[in-house]
């Protein structure tokens, strides 16, 4: 790989950024000064440095973001706050994007990848990875309307979900887990029987559990373990 390629796929800086960066001598590779950004280095193996600090090379980024409120689960909304914003410029340079979406004013865990192949299968039908939310609902929900909702209710549109997993926490709260993920359908199904949702928050998404630690508007990268869960290479 080209020197000035590895700076900008780390997103460490431009092409341009790099050409000015190694005239000046604050590149070094394998502990050597490298003057011409057009080298080409292992970017496996060598040891690359920018002003004495190692720039480590990931092909892919997998991070964890407990969403807040109030942030579009999109790369580009005009007039909207996106949940891209919330990251680091030199992340977000990487190209990454949010793996499936949360609403506006839902919160809790998303995945932010730049691994286009492994969020399609994550969110491909067919792999049926549950998500676990938390939700506050505005009325007392029947134990009736729950059964309702895990065997699978009609919605407004003639759209009958799949069977889902409801506990009832208390009279106007609880968690949910489905095995689909059609929009804003949480809000659909409570509507169908009457009710609407006042709070929601995600929990998991497959095996990979929100971090308790992570405060709201916070992130970090994907445990090793996490990223065999998310890429299937468990």
């Amino acid at each position: 790989m080209r020197l000035d390629k590895f700076f900008t796929h780390t997103g460490t800086m431009s092409r341009k950024e790099c050409a000015q960066a190694a005239k000046r001598g604050r590149i070094s590779v394998g502990g050597k000064v490298v003057t011409d950004s057009a080298v080409h280095i292992n970017e496996n193996t060598d040891t690359v440095t920018l002003d004495g600090a190692v720039v480590t090379y990931m092909k892919y980024i997998y991070i964890m973001l407990n969403k807040p409120q109030g942030y579009v689960s999109s790369s580009d909304e005009p007039g909207e706050h996106t949940v891209l914003e919330l990251l680091p410029e030199n992340i977000v340079k990487c190209d990454v994007f949010p793996s499936g979406r949360l609403d506006k004013d839902t919160t809790g865990l998303m995945i932010i990848t730049n691994d286009g192949p492994s969020s399609h299968r994550a969110l491909a039908p067919k792999s049926h990875v549950c998500k676990k939310y938390r939700y506050e609902c505005a009325d007392a929900l029947l134990p009736s309307d729950a059964e309702k909702m895990r065997a699978g209710i009609t919605l407004a549109d003639g759209y009958t979900t799949l069977p889902c997993e409801l506990e009832m926490l208390g009279e106007k709260h609880g968690e949910i887990i489905l095995h689909e993920g059609k929009y804003h359908q949480i809000k659909r199904m409570f509507g169908a029987v009457g009710n609407k949702i006042t709070a929601l928050k995600r929990l998991s998404f497959g095996d990979i559990l929100l971090d308790e630690k992570l405060e709201e508007g916070a992130w970090r990268y994907l445990t090793d373990e996490e990223i065999k869960i998310f890429t299937g290479n468990k």
